[in-house]
């Protein structure tokens, strides 16, 4: 799980497995495999830097 902020400063944890994609129009939208849509503060770096943290540190 990783933990992102919405747009009204609330954290949200998501199971990186199920993000589908992830666009920036300017805000960064993160599309689910179940077609939820959720904008967030981060930017897309940022979200894939916190995806390969949670990846390395769970497959260790």
């Amino acid at each position: 799980m990783i933990v992102v902020t919405k747009l009204n400063d609330k954290e949200l944890y998501i199971n990186s497995d199920y993000i589908e994609c992830i666009e920036a129009t300017p805000d960064t939208t993160i599309t689910m495999t179940t077609g939820r849509k959720i904008i967030v503060k981060e930017s897309i770096d940022d979200i894939i830097d916190k995806i390969v943290d949670y990846k390395r540190k769970i497959y260790r």
